[in-house]
């Protein structure tokens, strides 16, 4: 079970996260980028359950900035709340935010007893919204990156990867067509890309009408996976 911490963003101010720790010594460490709806019940549980696969997890609350300790419902007016608090962050001080995290929990990394952390990567998994953020933490900061259903990356598939980069798609997601997915094969040809029979948000799995728990397991299988060998391509 995780914690509320709060840490201190250059040229932002302090916000808030919620920091999982894993039994023993962890084998990687990971900023959770989550979706329109904030650090809810469902990014924390998302968060918990990485730190029982061995990380040390960190999802910083995002929205805080412009709303702090936003959490938002799974309907329409959560979705537009949600839309219009991503739209007042902006992408550039998500990417900020983000970097902070990844400091953090390097120190965190490096008090713990594992080898330093200081010169290999921190990676990021990000969900929707968060997937988009997740990628310009690949390619502005240089961070592994996984990007589940990622519907904003589009405009920036110009930018250059700078480290691994895994990518999740639902076949059936609106907000994502085919032609979208195959732009994202033609761009990022050097990234890991996987499609799914299912829609959008199939991670989440407190919202019945969108998750698909087969394609979960998988992806978060594939996850841990290409986690495992990002951290050891950096000799972590």
């Amino acid at each position: 079970m995780g914690t509320q911490v709060q840490l201190e963003v250059p040229g932002i101010g302090p916000i808030g996260g919620w920091l999982a720790r894993p039994e023993g010594t962890p084998r990687g460490a990971l900023v959770v980028v989550q979706e329109i709806f904030g650090v809810n019940a469902h990014i924390r549980a998302v968060t918990d359950r990485y730190a029982a696969d061995g990380l040390l997890a960190l999802a910083p609350a995002l929205f805080d900035p412009v709303r702090p300790g936003a959490e938002l419902a799974y309907d329409e007016p959560g979705f537009a709340a949600g839309r219009a608090l991503a739209a007042e962050l902006g992408f550039d001080r998500a990417v900020a935010i983000v970097e902070a995290a990844a400091a953090r929990l390097r120190s965190l990394v490096d008090a713990s007893g594992a080898p330093p952390a200081s010169g290999a990567p921190v990676a990021v998994v990000g969900f929707c919204w968060g997937g988009s953020v997740a990628f310009l933490a690949n390619t502005r900061l240089g961070l592994p990156a996984v990007s589940y259903y990622g519907a904003r990356t589009l405009p920036f598939l110009g930018e250059a990867l700078r480290a691994p980069m895994l990518f999740h798609f639902g076949a059936r997601d609106a907000s994502i067509p085919e032609a979208d997915i195959q732009a994202h094969r033609r761009a990022q040809s050097g990234a890991e890309l996987h499609v799914y029979d299912a829609g959008h948000g199939f991670n989440r799995d407190v919202d019945p009408r969108h998750h698909d728990a087969a394609s979960a397991r998988l992806a978060h299988a594939r996850t841990l996976d290409f986690l495992q060998r990002a951290f050891a391509a950096a000799g972590h």
